[in-house]
């Protein structure tokens, strides 16, 4: 991949690709690398709201890049990838925090939504990690943030039955790709946040369900959790929770017995009237 950005890689200001930038998390990371001093590459299906954010972002000196692309389709990291190639744009860290959730149950849900589900958060960022990350590796710096879940560090729950299974593997391989890039200058880290406020909810239907199951302390903004996400990469852990609370739950998921780790996520998906 040829040297670009305007200048050699020791001089230029260092870019990041962000997707599923428009709203929520991607949009809360998007702000931190610009105050950080990071140009951005931002790519979401709807490109309204990522013009709007690009010229929020570029007000602050940074230089903002749009391309719109749809991760449900199996095409489109390939076609990202050349995207920046055609551009002469450098990827010094990636970010893929694109997904959704569809909350109605297994047998419920249309099996093309469950096939974008996969392709969305679990193939697409493999995809885009192998796309990227030679290049990281040649230059000798770079970074990869996978957002994850909290869900992921929990045993999967009735209703949005495969969301917490693709963020599981999402972490693991986050961890197995963190080993073997150790010593190369590229740092992988998952973020694995609780429940954010964000407009994630309002997509799946879950707002009513959740704003009343759950009390305002469990609760974290996307700000917060972006910066956490930001910090933990550059200090290259290899995932990080941000909240107390979700690190006390994880914990409790993982060392109690298997019965007793099921019947407190039940309890979840009743509380959203899921199952």
């Amino acid at each position: 991949m040829p040297e670009s950005n305007h200048g050699t890689f020791a001089d230029r200001r260092r870019t990041v690709l962000i997707t599923g930038a428009s709203a929520g998390i991607g949009a809360a990371l998007a702000r931190v690398y610009a105050v950080e001093g990071w140009d951005l590459i931002l790519t979401a299906r709807r490109a309204g709201p990522l013009e709007v954010l690009a010229a929020e972002l570029s007000r602050s000196g940074a230089t903002v890049t749009v391309i719109t692309e749809d991760l449900a389709d199996p095409a489109a990291p390939q076609r990202l990838f050349e995207a920046v190639a055609a551009r002469s744009l450098t990827v010094d860290a990636l970010v893929n925090n694109a997904g959704f959730s569809r909350t109605a149950g297994f047998l419920q849900t249309d099996p093309a939504d469950h096939a974008a589900m996969l392709q969305v958060m679990l193939s697409a960022p493999v995809e885009l990690s192998r796309l990227f990350a030679p290049g990281m590796v040649e230059r000798g710096f770079g970074r990869i943030l996978n957002v994850a879940s909290l869900a992921g560090r929990m045993p999967a729950t009735g209703g949005d039955t495969l969301y917490g299974p693709i963020k599981s593997f999402l972490i693991k391989a986050s961890q197995g790709l963190h080993l073997e890039l150790a010593g190369t200058g590229v740092h992988v880290t998952a973020l694995c946040p609780g429940y954010t406020l964000t407009e994630f909810h309002d997509v799946n239907g879950t707002r009513a369900e959740v704003s009343s199951a759950y009390p305002a302390w469990m609760w974290q903004t996307a700000e917060h959790v972006a910066r956490v996400g930001y910090d933990a990469v550059e200090a290259n852990r290899p995932a990080v929770t941000p909240g107390v609370m979700n690190n006390v739950l994880a914990g409790l998921a993982k060392h109690l017995p298997d019965r007793w780790a099921l019947k407190m996520v039940g309890g979840h998906a009743k509380r959203l009237k899921r199952i």
